[in-house]
């Protein structure tokens, strides 16, 4: 196909096979996880499995590459099918209108997914997210805190337990050391200092399911920039590491 011709050039034709033909699944259509589906299909990503319940608000134009005023109020998961297959009308789009909670990974993870980005904004669903991917040994790559940002030199890439600075991962390793989880989740992150700490979870928070999807959540600044780059840099590193390109 001509429109994946410089992939090719750059990563050889042996390689680009292997992209695509991979099955990748994005958890969360947002700030970050837009930008990373975004790259994917631009490379040539042939089957992609996207996972959102919610829909565009007006509050998400200023950050989120679906978010449009022709698009307010509509599905995330199908703007984004949409927008993919418009693309590359040969890819195999799955847009599942979900909320991630333990049940709907199961169904989600059937499907047999070579990688999983994890671009979730909700502590509790991601970490569900990423203990169920562990557990099957899927390569998941994953992104941190973006929110409070405005270095980009500051963006990392590292396994979790060697992030820094940032307090969702330090949440999040926190959860997962009560499951003997301590590696093997590749995380994108930023070491720049934010003046933020996640209150330790009420008991109310300590469950999650559809019947609290519209709890409220505390909203913190963000710049469309480095949420944009955080999703690319995902999105580079699952293309680096399908194609085995170092």
């Amino acid at each position: 196909m001509q429109r994946f011709s410089r992939t090719k050039l750059l990563l050889g034709e042996e390689r680009f096979l292997r992209l695509n033909k991979s099955h990748i699944a994005v958890f969360g259509l947002g700030a970050v996880g837009g930008y990373a589906l975004e790259g994917l299909a631009r490379a040539g990503v042939g089957r992609l499995t996207i996972v959102d319940f919610d829909v565009i608000q007006e509050t998400n134009i200023n950050r989120q590459i679906f978010a449009l005023e022709s698009t307010l109020g509509m599905s995330k998961v199908a703007v984004a099918a949409d927008r993919v297959l418009d693309i590359n009308p040969h890819c195999q789009v799955e847009a599942l209108e979900r909320f991630v909670d333990d049940v709907s990974i199961e169904e989600i993870l059937q499907l047999r997914p070579d990688i999983i980005i994890d671009a979730i904004d909700s502590l509790n669903p991601k970490v569900q997210l990423l203990k169920a991917a562990h557990r099957r040994s899927i390569p998941t790559f994953s992104s941190m805190g973006a929110a409070l940002r405005t270095d980009p030199m500051h963006i990392k890439v590292s396994d979790i337990s060697k992030t820094k600075n940032c307090p969702l991962a330090r949440r999040i390793r926190k959860r997962l050391k009560k499951e003997d989880i301590y590696t093997g989740i590749t995380c994108v992150y930023s070491t720049e200092p934010v003046d933020f700490e996640y209150p330790p979870p009420s008991e109310h928070e300590q469950k999650s399911g559809p019947s609290l999807r519209g709890r409220g959540r505390r909203t913190l600044g963000s710049l469309p920039t480095l949420t944009a780059l955080f999703g690319l840099t995902l999105a580079n590193e699952v293309i680096r590491f399908v194609a085995k390109k170092l």
